[in-house]
């Protein structure tokens, strides 16, 4: 097989929406500077864990970004603490944001708190600077 004779074996829908929830993650991971390795094993394992979920529920393929990204949140809260941290309240506890639509497309980091959307899930870089991981 030369090059120009395309792949074998074409990427599947479910491996397009596997791949784009692990990039999407590890961008939010990275803009905060939270991206060692155990952090990325984090989400191969909830890629893998999801992957037999969308082979399960086709349907869901939409919805695999926000839930790789809850599963890295709440493993990181269980190892580490609370993250995303939220950049826009400036006062008060440091809290999370949190993924909406828990179950949908079009994954957002929004800060319940202030009732505001921070982010698409994958966009954090720009969203502000803060970064890192709050203990519990």
């Amino acid at each position: 097989m030369t090059p120009s004779d395309g792949p074998a074996n074409p990427i599947t829908s479910l491996e397009q929406a596997l791949h784009a929830a692990r990039a999407l993650v590890l961008a939010d991971l990275a803009a905060r500077e939270v991206a060692e390795a155990d952090v990325v094993s984090m989400v191969e394992e909830s890629v893998v864990q999801r992957r037999w979920w969308v082979e399960q529920w086709p349907d869901g393929a939409d919805f695999v970004a926000g839930l790789v990204a809850q599963d890295v949140q709440d493993a990181l809260l269980e190892k580490y603490g609370r993250w995303p941290l939220c950049p826009v309240c400036g006062s008060g506890d440091p809290h999370a944001l949190e993924v909406e639509p828990e179950l949908g497309p079009d994954p957002q980091w929004v800060c319940h708190k202030a009732g505001v959307r921070v982010a698409a899930l994958g966009g954090l870089g720009a969203a502000g600077a803060a970064g890192g991981v709050a203990s519990s």
